[in-house]
């Protein structure tokens, strides 16, 4: 159940119809806090939700108000069979402190383990600070990515077999 105060939203899989919204949505909070959209390869994924997450065997989910407007974004991208990484997990600044991050994470780990993952890895900017509070607080640890995308400075790898 969503979080007090926000049960108005709704959580939806996107589809290849949601491109413009989760795209301006991803983008707008990246520069919110000073980091640089890359469409032609780090954000390339987002030029085909369904073909690079629903087709490989993860999934991406929007969450939105009652009027249809974008909130906010999760994804899981299928690296292989047992891994998979936790991607443009994003909301507008209004929704968040809220609980939702928590709610969203969760979701996020329990369906990746539906699928049968059994590690998940992502990579974040130290200056998502709130951010990196909650994957800590889940249990994800530090490790040495080989190649982390230019925006990013962290990377954190969860079990998902405990």
């Amino acid at each position: 159940m969503l979080p007090q105060g926000l049960t108005h939203l709704t959580i939806r899989p996107a589809s290849n119809d949601d491109l413009k919204p989760i795209v301006k949505l991803v983008f707008g909070v990246l520069r919110e806090f000073g980091l640089q959209p890359d469409p032609n390869v780090t954000d390339a994924d987002l030029q085909d939700i369904e073909g690079n997450y629903l087709q490989r065997g993860g999934f991406f989910e929007v969450i939105e108000d009652p009027d249809g407007n974008l909130m906010g974004s999760v994804g899981v991208f299928a690296i292989d069979e047992d891994t998979c990484e936790l991607r443009k997990m994003y909301f507008v600044q209004k929704i968040r402190g809220l609980g939702l991050g928590s709610y969203v994470l969760q979701r996020a780990i329990n369906q990746a383990k539906e699928l049968g993952f059994k590690r998940m890895v992502l990579e974040t900017s130290s200056k998502l600070a709130a951010a990196n509070r909650l994957y800590l607080r889940f249990g994800f640890q530090p490790f040495a990515a080989s190649h982390l995308a230019p925006r990013a400075d962290q990377s954190y790898s969860l079990d998902l077999t405990k």
